[in-house]
């Protein structure tokens, strides 16, 4: 090889090398395009010049020349290894540059989101419109954004999960060994048959089942503004099943109800009735086993095109294959906050008001207490900020009182400052208690709060009556008290609201007509005479569990939600009709346990010369 060959390759390569010595990293960072530059390989140029050496004569190869080129030819190798090295490095900065600087900007642009999204409201004064609603949040369409809030997530809608979260995954799946060693020893009759189950998000089902027969299925009806609308079908056999189940029902027949579930195990009315005695029967485990039934049939149904989770998705109440759903699904939600599981019917909740934003199960009102339960302070602000409603949802009752906690809660934490344009917790408790004043009374007998400046406080002039004289807006209050009065016997809200309710008293002493102006709102917030959620019951938001006797179970009354007739109204005038059991009776009657033995799906596991059934240990 040439001398000048060697040269020019070396020159190359020095310039190379003060071209990569010119760049910084923050340059690096800031260039707009971060495309790798181009190397060029010093032995492509080795290969060029053995053609140049063919026509060069002068250039003779000597002992010492090719000792010099060997030496040159180790060097230049050393230098490229480094060299790509080097390159190598840098594009791998270059790569996490660029992801810490996406992540940066994210990041600020979610602040910015959020800072934007935070609850303005003036401060404690008499303003006509304090609780005014937040101008919308505009994204690149121009409309409020309600799905990404409502999305459900997966993970935490099983409630096995959230419970091996709660306890350790030791402890659940020691309780599953040991009670599917019970179920083992009740079917050695031998009618155990082990089926394979289709998997589903919201329900595991359970091995002693029936195979799901496939007698529901679901059909899209439309495409409007980006939701898919379907509906609910049934098979000719469910028909049929349905027919029998009119029959049994007009004649209140639960030994029929049975019959029509050892041939159809997965018929919904039939489900939701048993489901109901036996919740009233004091059974809450074979109850909310018949909800699981139901609910797992229903999502069986579900085609791959049908994605509620996502939030994409409508399924009207007003169609009357769908009602059971809606029904279903918030029997399992309640099932869910019995048991402890509150993060779970949070996700419940929420696919209750995403897939019918009609809310006809009145979801909206027990949002905020699943979402205290579960610690979700800062999604229950950017959902009462984001959710798209007619009304604003600080004048709800719920809602004026749980977001004062949830600011109450965050302020307690650490990590999170206060900024001059939000409200502190002190001002919107004393909002909430100044536009809903009857909360206080009523939460004082319910709680019940014994304290003796609470005599004081409920009999000031402020607080002294019961009611709003606003159909409405009693009823919302009424059903906030029966689902979140177990939250204020904590301490520290329990002085919360003490504090509060003390200064609401002392400002009305110095300025007399304030009360005057929360009225108003009250009334423009409130304005309709009539109820309009009369058709929702305030025991269906209780966490108590009601029983009857037998002697009334004989003659059960089926929910009336349930009645299939075109008359909405009648459903609602009817609404109050449904036997109400009284407390005191909370044992295990010998009816419940005869009706349950009918039921295909519990096997007592009867011995030889033992004709009657054993319990379930279940």
């Amino acid at each position: 090889m040439s001398v000048r060959a060697l040269r020019k390759v070396l020159q190359e390569q020095e310039s190379a090398n003060n071209q990569n010595n010119k760049f910084s990293p923050d340059d690096e960072l800031e260039s707009p395009s971060d495309s790798p530059r181009p190397f060029s390989n010093p032995f492509d140029l080795l290969n060029e010049q053995e053609q140049e050496q063919e026509n060069e004569s002068s250039d003779v190869d000597t002992p010492s020349s090719v000792k010099k080129e060997d030496d040159v030819k180790k060097n230049t190798a050393t230098k490229v290894s480094s060299s790509s090295q080097k390159s190598k490095k840098k594009k791998k900065k270059k790569n996490k540059s660029k992801e810490l600087s996406t992540n940066v900007d994210d990041a600020d642009s979610l602040d910015l989101v959020l800072k934007d999204l935070s609850l303005e409201v003036d401060s404690f004064g008499g303003q006509n419109q304090p609780l005014k609603k937040k101008s919308e949040s505009v994204n690149g369409a121009g409309k409020r954004c309600t799905t990404n809030i409502l999305q459900v997530d997966p993970k935490f809608l099983s409630a096995d999960n959230e419970l091996r979260r709660i306890f350790g995954s030791k402890v659940v799946n020691s309780f599953e060994k040991s009670n599917q060693a019970g179920s083992s020893r009740q079917n050695r009759s031998g009618r155990r048959v082990i089926h394979l189950y289709k998997k589903t998000n919201i329900i595991s089902p359970s091995e002693h089942w029936p195979r799901w027969d496939g007698s529901l299925s679901m059909e899209l009806l439309e495409n409007k503004n980006g939701y898919n609308y379907f509906r609910y079908v049934h098979s000719s056999t469910y028909i049929l099943a349905q027919k029998q189940f009119e029959a049994a029902k007009s004649s209140h027949d639960l030994n029929t109800i049975a019959s029509i579930l050892l041939h159809h195990p997965y018929h919904l009315d039939s489900l939701i009735t048993l489901a109901e005695y036996f919740k009233f029967s004091g059974e809450l485990q074979m109850s909310a086993d018949a909800t699981a039934k139901s609910l797992y049939a229903l999502e069986c149904a579900w085609p791959p095109t049908f994605t509620p989770l996502q939030g994409n998705c409508q399924l009207k109440y007003e169609h009357n294959t769908n009602k059971p759903f809606f029904i279903t699904l918030f029997a399992h939600m309640k099932n869910m906050d019995r048991r402890g599981c509150h993060r779970s019917a949070l996700e419940v909740c929420k696919l209750l008001i995403s897939i019918d934003s009609d809310d006809p199960m009145g979801a909206l009102f027990c949002i905020d207490y699943f979402s205290l339960r579960a610690e979700e302070y800062k999604w229950l602000e950017r959902f009462s900020e984001e959710y798209n409603c007619d009304n604003s949802m600080w004048l709800y009752p719920n809602f004026s009182y749980s977001l004062a906690i949830c600011r109450f809660y965050l302020e307690r934490e650490e990590h999170v400052t206060e900024t001059e344009s939000k409200a502190t917790s002190s001002d919107l408790m004393k909002q909430a208690i100044m536009l809903h004043p009857s909360v206080v009374r009523k939460l004082v007998v319910k709680v019940p709060l014994k304290e003796q400046v609470w005599s004081k406080i409920v009999n000031h002039s402020f607080f002294r009556k019961d009611g709003t004289e606003n159909a409405s807006l009693d009823h919302l209050i009424n059903i906030y008290i029966e689902k979140s009065y177990i939250i204020w016997r904590l301490p520290e809200l329990h002085n919360f609201l003490k504090d509060a309710a003390l200064s609401v008293i002392e400002n009305m002493e110095v300025n007399q007509s304030e009360a005057q102006d929360w009225a108003c709102v009250r009334k423009e917030a409130f304005a309709s005479n009539k109820n309009e959620y009369s058709h929702l019951m305030v025991s269906d938001f209780s966490d108590s569990t009601p029983t009857i006797p037998p002697e009334i179970l004989q003659d059960f009354m089926i929910d009336p939600r349930l009645i299939d007739n075109n008359n909405n109204n009648a459903n609602q005038e009817n609404a109050g009709d449904v036997v109400r059991a009284p407390r005191e009776v909370a044992n295990r009657n010998p009816l419940a346990v005869l009706f349950e033995s009918i039921l295909p799906w519990v096997d007592y596991g009867t011995r030889e010369g033992d004709g009657m059934p054993q319990e379930n240990e279940d």
